[in-house]
């Protein structure tokens, strides 16, 4: 871990990463990628020590409400964020200015700033996207090594579910000839319906390789599928999109599975819905006698 201070804690698409690397260990990300110009090593994480502060300022400075997304790079949930707490200050403000917040995700730390979240979804939205990949527990802790479970982190979901708050899961990575199977996408998508999710975002069933994130994962694969990194290799060579024969089939199944349970598969809709910030009748209410 390292510190650093920053000139800016928004995109312009108001999405935040108050750290940079990560520790969840996940033999896939693409987070890795020599494109993103990390000067680090990806476990040295890096702390945006000023992060807290520039995000007050900048909400102070908004004129106009917005949702916060925090996650697409950098899990915000890492194991660091136990003791330093970055997050849940961050929260802290959101729901103090009446920002909306969509969060991304792999760890049920996220409860601990239930609270948080609760209040935020009254006032406007909060929206918390969860990542599934691995209906297979033994098989999860090998590809997501870190972090929580795929049966943990739809405790998660359900938690959300009983507490009105909004879920989206994202569908991503499916790494061909280990878990591009109809067995793990059916196990999964139960786990979405019981969790009465708003939508599930998916590119296809595969993944994503270049140079920085095609090294590591090539090296675990190694470790843990003797064999699998000539097959790979063999057939997709240096590609940056790895399709699994089976997206067809699967895809297929998701379609039919998400139109039966009414969960949302555009991804155009989603990510608008992501964006799109609301503020409850009731938060206008009181707003009005303030």
């Amino acid at each position: 871990m390292h510190y650093k201070e920053v000139k800016q804690i928004l995109s312009p698409n108001n999405g935040m990463n108050i750290y940079r690397g990560c520790s969840h260990g996940c033999i896939y990300c693409d987070s890795r990628s020599k494109c993103y110009n990390m000067q680090h090593d990806f476990e040295d994480i890096e702390v945006k020590s000023n992060a807290v502060e520039l995000l007050e300022a900048t909400l102070r400075r908004k004129r106009k409400k917005c949702m916060i997304g925090t996650g697409a790079m950098t899990d915000p949930y890492i194991h660091l964020e136990e003791r330093l707490m970055h997050m849940r200050k961050c929260l802290e403000l959101i729901e103090q200015y009446g920002f909306g917040v969509a969060i991304q995700t792999k760890s049920n730390r996220i409860l601990r700033d239930l609270d948080l979240l609760k209040k935020i979804n009254e006032k406007t939205k909060c929206v918390v996207q969860m990542t599934l990949t691995t209906y297979d527990e033994s098989l999860c802790k090998i590809l997501e090594p870190n972090v929580c479970t795929t049966k943990e982190r739809a405790k998660v979901l359900n938690i959300m579910r009983d507490n009105n708050i909004p879920t989206v899961v994202w569908l991503d990575p499916i790494l061909p000839f280990i878990n591009d199977t109809m067995e793990n996408l059916r196990g999964i998508m139960d786990y979405c319906i019981e969790a009465k999710v708003y939508g599930i975002i998916c590119f296809g069933m595969g993944l994503t390789l270049r140079e920085g994130n095609r090294e590591y994962f090539y090296k675990k694969l190694d470790e843990h599928f003797p064999g699998m990194k000539e097959k790979y290799q063999k057939k997709y060579g240096y590609a940056y999109e790895i399709n699994s024969d089976r997206n067809k089939e699967l895809m297929t199944e998701f379609y039919q599975i998400c139109k039966k349970y009414n969960i949302i598969c555009d991804n155009h809709k989603i990510f608008s819905y992501l964006h799109e910030f609301e503020e409850k009748e009731e938060a206008i209410q009181l707003s009005l006698f303030t």
